[in-house]
């Protein structure tokens, strides 16, 4: 199967703005919603998020919400993603990336990152009409 190419930051805003129902919210660095509710957010620095080697605060996280912990634990299992947490994430079902990261991933791998985080904020016929459409659900 041939990839597509390399991801970028730009394809996080793009991908998620073309998915129904979605509202940015402006301030701080943006805020993705349906519904009402956030799946994806791009956080600004914060101490529990540094850089490992000179301890500054990490200024390019993204947010991404999942549908559980069971997937959490997988993803941040998987070595081959960029994907990381921080204790403040602990029992929240989410997942980080760093911006400067996002290139280790195709765009495809990314859309179904950004898909997947909004189908666990959408609403159950929302989510499943998204499905339908794609042949997913009957």
């Amino acid at each position: 199967m041939a990839r597509t190419r390399r991801a970028r930051p730009a394809d996080i805003h793009d991908i998620a703005a073309a998915m129904p129902g979605v509202k940015r919210v402006e301030g701080g660095r943006g805020v993705y919603q349906v519904g009402g509710r956030s799946f994806l957010f791009f956080r600004g620095p914060r101490p529990d998020a540094v850089d490992p080697d000179t301890g500054e605060r990490l200024t390019d996280v993204v947010v991404f919400w999942v549908a559980d912990e069971a997937e959490k634990q997988a993803i941040l299992a998987d070595d081959s993603l960029p994907f990381f947490t921080t204790a403040h994430f602990d029992r929240h079902p989410s997942v980080l990336l760093r911006e400067s990261r996002v290139g280790e991933l195709d765009r495809d791998q990314l859309a179904e990152f950004v898909y997947d985080a909004w189908l666990a904020r959408a609403g159950k016929r929302a989510a499943r009409a998204w499905l339908a459409e794609r042949g997913l659900v009957e």
